[in-house]
């Protein structure tokens, strides 16, 4: 069975936030491996930046672990309406918006796996689940409790909620160091 591997790195850095550990890429890729016939194909991870070396050696190491890096610049939204109550200020939204990236990528691989693990809570991306079902492909969701949308875990065949992962995924210091410190 060949499987593609999608990461969502805005959304899966709230839903880490969330849960108050973080993964390790490593394992990400070695978790999406595992299993009797299972070909990991292809790996891509999408993120938001600050500026053109916003997280370069994070960035570099997804790269060398085989991951497809595809990267927006972040822009700043106004808040919408009247804001907030007086006195409070008025929150401020970043976004990259790499949805439309990710479901070209999905699209396009299709032909060529039979299942995506899909790591997001977006809503947006509920009619690309449903798209990519009914072309055969079975979508397995990765996110957490309070941080996924419904419509798109409902679309999706199945979840996994991130927190059950934490022995198989957290990165660990101790046993080894983060993907983004490399030794040459």
């Amino acid at each position: 069975m060949r499987r593609v591997l999608a990461v969502d790195g805005h959304s899966m850095f709230y839903a880490q936030q969330k849960v108050g550990w973080f993964f390790d890429p490593r394992r990400l890729l070695a978790l999406a491996a595992e299993g009797e016939g299972v070909e990991l194909s292809s790996a891509f991870w999408y993120a938001g930046l600050k500026d053109p070396s916003d997280q370069r050696p994070f960035r570099d190491a997804l790269t060398g672990l085989g991951f497809t890096v595809r990267t927006k610049p972040l822009r700043e939204l106004a808040p919408g309406g009247g804001g907030g109550a007086e006195g409070e200020p008025q929150r401020h939204y970043v976004r990259a918006n790499l949805d439309v990236e990710l479901a070209i990528d999905l699209l396009l691989v299709a032909e060529r796996c039979e299942e995506i693990w899909l790591l997001s809570g977006s809503r947006d991306l509920e009619r690309l689940v449903e798209v990519l079902r009914a072309k055969g492909l079975r979508i397995v969701l990765i996110s957490t409790e309070g941080m996924v949308a419904r419509e798109l875990r409902n679309a999706a065949d199945s979840f996994v909620d991130l927190s059950g992962l934490r022995g198989r995924l957290e990165k660990a210091d101790a046993q080894q160091q983060p993907v983004f410190q490399r030794q040459g």
